[in-house]
């Protein structure tokens, strides 16, 4: 693609199509007319010059228009892009935009360095962790993307030093001129096949991530998947490959080895750099570590070791870390009188789809947890799932429009696991009904675990909604026991703001 096709567009005095007005397209049109730039918007839910079905006739006059932005709601398959597509109109996703009309730093006469983190799971967490450390060392550094502001909206401040840019698949697929400082995949697992595909053309698309990368480039070694994909990268001559495991590092990794996390990577200063204990929001009350979220943070310090952080600093950074809304989150707890154990609610929200689910419920002790689950199933399935966690699952209830799906998983993987299947019908009392169905199966040291497998747009305005709903009516359940929350007190003056919610991999429309 030529780089410079909206300087090109704008030129040449043709107009811009800027399709889908969530949260990103409102951006972009925005930021076009604010450059005087000739700008025509296409939606259906909000007001827009066209709808999509007066673009779709036969009539349509297409010449006017020099490139297309695209909302990640619409599939390459699409009859609207379809359409463009036989036009011959370059089509670009708003971080492709973004990154063609970066603002100048004035401190440095460059723009702003980017750093981009994709996968299936841990994005926004790793994004968040990156952007932590970068400015705990002293740079303007915003997570940006799918959290936060825009990323079109961020690339025009010329006051940030670094952008950390969540990237989803949707965004990576019609982006080709990206060259990031450093790139990191979580990790790779089936998901969004619909929209792609396949897993080989949504893998293809995640690892856009890596070409061209000039300073480091981080994978997952425990993923084979991410791993071949790092193998095959060309990143820019000079660039450090550095993978990250859950194990005692291997050269070229960064790992766990008796409890610490032990540095052999190109990066930063080798060998034990600080102990897991140093980080207690990546842990069970217990002590018990989250996996996933370890992953996440030692993607962040690789990253940021990569980018030339002092390690200090970056161990500092995230030994002070919490995790954002709806990820892991105990909401609400009460002691249960028949043992005087603890009873906690986990909001896990963010989990929506199988490989999250697997993440959120593997950290918690045997027969512990009552698994909410269900939603909008995205073409996935379930079997392997529960199959994998059927120990840790106490008792399961379903929730959402696709329950078949997870009851047949259920049924036929773990049929001594009782379950309960919440009626779909009447939306506004679901989780209500589904705390009731749950509390009844607990008993002190359980877990009420919301990790659906499934995106949230059946039922709720988003997974931050259905979050919400789910630590709101744990909450209301307590109280009209007459029981004390623990959590209610912390959870009202320390849990963050939901997290904005841009064109997100749950929410594709948006």
């Amino acid at each position: 693609m030529n780089s410079q096709i909206i300087a090109q567009t704008e030129a040449e005095g043709k107009t811009i199509m800027v399709a889908g007005l969530g949260v990103g397209g409102a951006s972009v049109a925005r930021i076009l007319r604010d450059r005087q730039a000739l700008v025509v918007t296409v939606d259906d839910r909000k007001p827009a010059d066209y709808r999509f079905d007066q673009v779709l006739t036969d009539d349509f006059d297409w010449s006017p228009f020099g490139c297309l932005i695209t909302s990640p709601g619409f599939s390459p398959h699409s009859p609207f892009l379809t359409k463009a597509a036989a036009q011959g109109l370059p089509i670009l996703s708003e971080v492709e935009f973004a990154w063609q009309t970066r603002a100048i730093n004035p401190q440095t006469g460059q723009p702003a360095v980017w750093v981009g983190i994709t996968g299936t799971n841990g994005k926004t967490s790793t994004t968040e962790m990156t952007s932590e450390i970068l400015q705990a060392a002293g740079y303007q550094a915003p997570a940006v993307g799918n959290i936060g502001v825009p990323v079109s909206q961020a690339a025009q401040d010329p006051s940030n030093r670094y952008l950390v840019v969540e990237l989803s698949s949707f965004q990576l697929h019609y982006t080709d001129d990206l060259a990031l400082a450093g790139a990191a995949i979580t990790n790779l697992a089936d998901d969004h096949l619909d929209w792609h595909g396949g897993f080989e053309n949504y893998a293809a698309d995640k690892a856009k991530v890596y070409s061209g990368v000039s300073q480091v480039l981080v994978y997952n070694a425990d993923d084979p998947r991410v791993s071949a994909k790092a193998r095959e990268a060309r990143p820019a001559p000079g660039c450090r490959r550095v993978g990250f495991s859950l194990e005692a590092p291997q050269p070229g990794t960064i790992g766990i080895d008796q409890g610490w996390i032990v540095n052999l990577s190109p990066v930063g200063p080798q060998g034990r750099l600080a102990p897991v204990t140093d980080f207690p929001h990546l842990c069970e009350p217990d002590g018990t570590v989250y996996p996933h979220l370890l992953a996440d943070a030692l993607t962040a310090l690789a990253l940021a070791l990569g980018l030339g952080v002092d390690c200090q600093v970056a161990v500092k950074a995230l030994s002070s870390f919490a995790p954002g809304g709806h990820r892991i989150q105990k909401v609400a707890s009460y002691q249960d009188p028949s043992n005087g154990k603890i009873i906690r609610f986990v909001d896990d929200s963010k989990a929506t789809n199988a490989h999250a689910a697997a993440a959120s419920l593997s950290s918690f002790p045997r027969k512990s947890v009552v698994w909410i689950a269900g939603g909008l199933a995205k073409g996935a399935e379930f079997s392997s799932l529960v199959s994998r966690q059927r120990e840790v699952i106490k008792a399961a209830v379903v929730i959402g429009q696709d329950q078949s799906l997870m009851e047949e998983a259920l049924e036929t993987q773990a049929p001594d696991i009782p379950y309960t299947l919440i009626d779909p019908a009447d939306k506004g009392t679901v989780m209500a009904r589904a705390i009731q169905a749950a509390t009844a199966y607990v008993h002190g040291g359980d877990v009420i675990l919301l990790a659906p497998a499934c995106a949230s747009m059946d039922q709720f305005v988003s997974y931050a909604d259905r979050g919400d709903q789910f630590a709101a009516q744990a909450r209301s359940w307590i109280q009209a026991q007459g029981l004390a929350d623990q959590e209610a007190a912390s959870a009202a003056t320390e849990t963050p703001p939901a997290p904005a919610v841009s064109d997100s991999e749950d929410h594709p429309q948006a």
